[in-house]
């Protein structure tokens, strides 16, 4: 078999080419392959010298994945001028998805990339929400993006998770009475941090529910406290006491979903000047 040079040309890191070439080879039983990556091409990149390394090459084809139309027409016009087989991996399915939705693409480079370090953001944070769940540990306060603050069952952490899934670093933390309550929150500016809380009624029946669920005892006796209303409302005016020491936004998450409370935090964040991925 003859020795072929494969060119990728791309835009970005030109890693989508790359697995397609690699794909193609392996299907030949032969080792008489070269692949050569031309990435990030834009409009001032010296064609000149792509060109003639090509050209120089005795046989050869041209995989590319460039998405501007100008940059496209220059490789296509030089192939077809030299009769070098390339092969346009982006724009068919462009034009077919364009087609069908009426969508015009953006033509914008590394958007893979972007994508990708995106959804790597996205895992990091899932996983900040759940390590620093529950004041677990009290220096993730000062790592976080946000900070939650709330009683018990106020929605802290299927909130938390939500928004991780926004790309927010999520740590929260429970409000109790008789707890310490973490220096950290004293350390970090109030915008950063967020109160939820809830009516009593609301809250006494969440906690019921809960125990029955658990197979407790719904008694408000001796030490199960948990659905008592005294006990709730000692809770709530202790959190609720913090929160307007601490100069947060209180909210109240009765009978609101968590994706109505997350879109009230969002755009809070968003008007103090963060930036937040909304899908």
């Amino acid at each position: 078999m003859k020795q072929l040079t494969i060119f990728i040309l791309s835009d970005s890191l030109g890693n989508t080419a790359e697995h397609v070439a690699g794909a193609a080879i392996a299907q030949f039983q032969s080792d008489s392959f070269t692949v050569k990556k031309f990435p990030y091409i834009k409009e001032d990149t010296p064609f000149d010298y792509i060109f003639n390394e090509i050209l120089r090459a005795p046989e050869k084809i041209i995989l590319h994945t460039i998405v501007k139309k100008e940059l496209v027409q220059k490789i296509s016009q030089f192939a077809g001028e030299n009769s070098i087989r390339c092969v346009d991996l982006l724009t068919p399915v462009l034009d077919s998805i364009e087609s069908v939705t009426g969508e015009a693409p953006l033509q914008e480079t590394g958007m893979l990339r972007k994508l990708n370090d995106r959804y790597f953001k996205r895992v990091e944070s899932v996983e900040f929400a759940v390590k620093y769940d529950d004041g677990k540990d009290p220096r993730g306060v000062l790592k976080a993006d946000l900070v939650i603050i709330g009683v018990s069952r106020t929605s802290k952490t299927p909130l938390s998770m939500y928004l991780a899934n926004k790309n927010i670093k999520v740590a929260n933390i429970p409000l109790v009475p008789e707890a310490k309550v973490p220096q950290e929150l004293f350390q970090i500016p109030s915008k950063k941090i967020v109160g939820l809380t809830n009516t009593p009624e609301k809250l006494n029946e969440i906690r019921t529910e809960r125990l029955r669920a658990l197979g407790l005892s719904t008694a408000n006796t001796g030490e199960n406290k948990y659905a008592n209303m005294d006990r709730i409302l000692e809770e709530i005016d202790f959190a609720e006491s913090l929160m307007k020491k601490i100069g947060c936004p209180i909210i109240n998450v009765s009978n609101k979903a968590i994706e109505e409370t997350a879109e009230k935090i969002i755009t809070y964040l968003k008007r103090n000047g963060m930036k937040v991925y909304n899908e």
